[in-house]
């Protein structure tokens, strides 16, 4: 899923935070939790699981994100 966001136009990369963890880890293992996520890979907005497992066609995620920024 990051590839998918790596595509995602300029103008919503720039209103957009990245971050990526690693399952394997501690770390990784303890941030899946906090952020209520079930299955990998996942995308969260606005720290609620938007996408989970599976990887949303390029204009619902463009969707959601501008959803999420707006609100």
């Amino acid at each position: 899923m990051v590839e998918l966001v790596k595509f995602l136009p300029e103008d919503i990369q720039a209103i957009i935070s990245l971050a990526e963890w690693n399952v394997k880890t501690v770390e990784g293992l303890k941030k899946k939790k906090e952020l209520g996520v079930s299955n990998i890979p996942s995308i969260v907005l606005n720290g609620k699981p938007f996408c989970q497992s599976t990887i949303p066609p390029m204009e619902d995620l463009i969707q959601a994100i501008q959803d999420n920024f707006q609100s």
